[in-house]
């Protein structure tokens, strides 16, 4: 996600191509330019388990995009920037079927293991079935950087002008459309939507806001907000919940960019607390603790309950950490180095560390049936199980 992130300004109808690392630069004032943003050396780590490597294979590399496989029943879906698709076997890592998209993709795709979907540079939603056969396209007329969700017997897209579409996942009819106000400048990034079961989305907003989103019609459900842009310059005032929210039990958490980070009432969004503190690769969550990285890579993990920070740990400062993922008692999330680094969720300490590639992994692993899955930018998809 660092890679790709932008910021564009609606109201000169102009992009910024400005790269999100350089914005950070300058708000902080910082001097030293790339002494500054060096990555910290890794310090050494006694691996207390293993990640046992079970299978690998390669999907293409997502260039400096973001992709995420999503995995749907027994299987793994996956995708390139090049428009390669892919159904791998998620108890052996066989590739089941491949398609060729007819352009390239800038997000990985969504599934609900019957109809695949995936959504190109130019704006095009095309739809598979099950056994990798085409079945419609459309084009939904602007930009997509968030990767669809496929739930409920729709696909929901969520375009770069603000504007959420559900299409039928059977024809690619248009069945609702939720249109949100343009701000004057917002981060040219994908924003990740968390689909709750087949009933709603929960989802970002510029301007410091989180919502939730009805998939049959499309209806706002509940919207709330969780920080509001300050200082000055338009800049200064970026305050957009990118992330995709996290969710365990009955309560859900989101952090925004230059702002806070809370956690709430899934049924009705309302906060139960928030702290003042700035992520773009969002926030994953224990029954007890909610765990961010800042933009300096500096991992937090605070208590549900009541926002008090149980601990933090600064030994990957400037390592461009990714999306974070809790599973047992450890979290778990990749570096721009393609290490994938495991923390106690207890105490913070780095109890484990594996390299998984040379390239990114911007990516929240999955755990799922016992294994955990990472996919890299360069491509790289494999499964590990833990000893």
């Amino acid at each position: 996600m660092i890679h790709t992130m932008r910021l564009v300004n609606i109201a000169k109808f102009a992009t910024k191509a400005l790269i999100i690392g350089s914005a950070i630069a300058a708000l902080v004032a910082c001097s030293g330019g790339a002494r500054v943003r060096k990555p910290a050396e890794l310090v050494p780590v006694t691996n207390q388990f293993d990640l046992a490597p079970v299978w690998s294979t390669s999907v293409g590399s997502s260039e400096t995009f973001n992709f995420h496989p999503v995995v749907a029943g027994d299987a793994v879906y996956a995708a390139s920037h090049r428009g390669n698709l892919v159904k791998i076997d998620l108890a052996n890592g066989n590739k089941v079927w491949e398609a060729s998209v007819p352009e390239r993709i800038t997000v990985g795709p969504g599934s609900d293991g019957r109809v695949t979907a995936v959504v190109t540079t130019k704006g095009t939603v095309y739809a598979y079935d099950d056994t990798g056969k085409p079945i419609w396209n459309v084009s939904v007329g602007s930009e997509v950087l968030t990767e669809p969700v496929v739930a409920g017997g729709v696909v929901i897209i969520r375009a770069l002008d603000n504007r959420f579409i559900g299409l039928d996942a059977q024809t690619g009819t248009r069945k609702w459309i939720y249109q949100r106000q343009q701000s004057a400048l917002s981060l040219r990034v994908g924003y990740g939507m968390l689909a709750i079961g087949n009933e709603v989305i929960v989802t970002g907003f510029a301007g410091g806001r989180f919502g939730m989103i009805a998939i049959a019609n499309g209806g706002l459900v509940w919207e709330s907000p969780i920080s509001f842009p300050k200082g000055f310059s338009e800049i200064e005032r970026l305050n957009d919940v990118t992330a995709k929210p996290s969710m365990e039990g009955e309560i859900l958490c989101a952090v925004s960019y230059q702002g806070r980070i809370g956690c709430g009432q899934a049924r009705t969004g309302n906060l139960i607390w928030f702290k003042d503190f700035s992520s773009f690769t969002g926030t994953a969550q224990s029954p007890d603790m909610v765990f961010s990285a800042n933009e300096k890579s500096h991992v937090t993990a605070f208590a549900t309950k009541d926002g008090n920070q149980v601990w933090e740990n600064d030994k990957l400062t400037f390592r461009d950490v990714g999306e974070p993922m809790a599973v047992g008692r450890v979290l778990l999330m990749g570096d721009a180095q393609g290490y994938v680094h495991a923390f106690s969720q207890a105490d913070g300490q780095m109890v484990a560390r594996i390299r998984h590639d040379s390239s990114p992994i911007t990516a929240a692993p999955i755990a799922v049936g016992g294994l955990i899955l990472i996919q890299s930018q360069g491509g790289k998809i494999a499964a590990y199980s833990p000893k």
